[in-house]
């Protein structure tokens, strides 16, 4: 069985050539051709990180949790759809957010493009307006910790303050006022509820399930008051 094998792979042998792959940056213009791949390159990683960073810096989370917990609160299960809640959030923080992507945009990328800053001095500049944001957001007692834990005790000024601190202690201070925000949401509601199976109760009807009567009267109450236009201007006048 060997021999025929080697006689099969012997017969009719060709020599198969394997292309060489390079993967190199070179023009005449040299140093121009680098620094547009290297803007491509960081392009690219910003899209790459920008759900996260839009997540986790802006006022995203607050926005989604707060209206996640409206539709839990009418009882509703899918209703709005995640796309529209995800997609109206989205729109929120970029209208909320327009001018520090306004000045990030004209201050470190416009000027990075145009090759009057290095990429190290665009990315410090384009740190410092989201840093300003969270800054105004955070509570002290989370900035505080953080702060203890990473053992950065020098800080007299908010330059002082690095990011790597300041991040996870605004997203705790956002998922501290979304459930503050969510629980006031939710007391009219479940009053309502109560009420409801109060009078069921009393009425003897058992079998009855009380979301049935609940649902269609939270409902037509959050329509009277019209609750999306105060809850959607509640939202942008608790960000400063």
């Amino acid at each position: 069985m060997a021999v025929l094998l080697s006689q099969f792979l012997s017969y009719g042998e060709t020599t198969i050539g394997i292309p060489d792959i390079n993967v190199s940056i070179s023009s005449d213009t040299g140093d121009v051709q680098v620094a547009n791949s290297v803007q491509i390159l960081l392009m690219l990683t910003v899209l790459s990180l920008a759900p996260s960073i839009l997540m986790m810096m802006t006022c995203f989370t607050r926005i989604i949790i707060i209206l996640g917990f409206i539709r839990r609160a009418l009882s509703l299960q899918s209703t709005p759809p995640n796309q529209v809640l995800v997609g109206l959030a989205l729109f929120l923080t970029f209208y909320i957010m327009a001018p520090v992507f306004t000045d990030v945009y004209e201050n470190a990328y416009l000027p990075m493009q145009e090759g009057t800053i290095t990429l190290e001095e665009a990315v410090d500049v384009a740190k410092e307006p989201f840093k300003a944001f969270m800054l105004r957001q955070v509570r002290t007692k989370d900035l505080a910790l953080f702060l203890d834990i990473a053992d950065v005790n020098n800080v007299t000024s908010n330059d002082d303050i690095p990011m790597t601190a300041l991040i996870p202690a605004f997203i705790m201070s956002e998922l501290k006022l979304a459930f503050e925000i969510g629980f006031l949401i939710f007391i009219p509601f479940i009053v309502v509820d109560m009420i409801v199976a109060s009078t069921l109760m009393a009425l003897g009807m058992m079998m009855l399930p009380p979301v049935m009567i609940s649902l269609p009267i939270k409902i037509l109450l959050f329509i009277m008051v019209d609750g999306w236009h105060l809850i959607i201007e509640k939202i942008i006048l608790s960000i400063r």
